[in-house]
């Protein structure tokens, strides 16, 4: 592998990262009062995605829409199978108790989203309802449709589920 191939897809991840690092940091701001410093952290997270999806494009990673799909399940099958089972392995024999819980949290709400690409595989180019998802605030159980009652991962109630646009 070339070392520029090698220095896009750290720079994929760096980018991406940075992303998901600011926007909680944008909760956190809005939480402590000062919504300014929020607004900012949101944009330079917008900007972070913007070069993120420009390496992801030049590295000839973003395909059509059904290998696009068969990748991001092959991604949630690895965490699923491999990834979060070790993960939770570590956390429980160093005795980490907060991260065990994100592990198992995670593991569990990817094995949804394993089973949600399926779906979408399957359905590609077929006519299809017009489905909402809606996300668990706390642990990121996805739902297709209104969720009611309580998480099944984390018991949050359903009322608290983000509608995802």
């Amino acid at each position: 592998m070339s070392k520029t191939i090698e220095d896009l897809k750290a720079a994929f991840a760096g980018e991406s990262q940075a992303n998901r690092k600011y926007l909680a940091f944008a909760k956190k701001a809005d939480e402590d009062g000062y919504p300014q410093v929020a607004k900012l952290f949101r944009a330079v997270a917008a900007a972070e995605t913007v070069h993120a999806h420009k390496h992801l494009k030049i590295l000839g990673e973003i395909r059509s829409t059904d290998e696009n799909l068969k990748n991001a399940m092959e991604g949630e099958n690895y965490e699923v199978t491999t990834m979060y089972p070790e993960f939770m392995n570590d956390a429980e024999s160093e005795e980490m108790k907060k991260a065990f819980t994100s592990f198992k949290w995670a593991w569990e709400v990817e094995k949804v989203h394993e089973k949600l690409y399926q779906k979408a595989i399957n359905d590609l180019g077929k006519e299809t309802s017009d489905l909402d998802y809606y996300v668990c605030p706390v642990c990121g159980f996805t739902h297709e449709g209104p969720f009611e009652g309580r998480c099944p991962v984390c018991n949050t109630l359903g009322e608290r589920f983000e509608k995802i646009e």
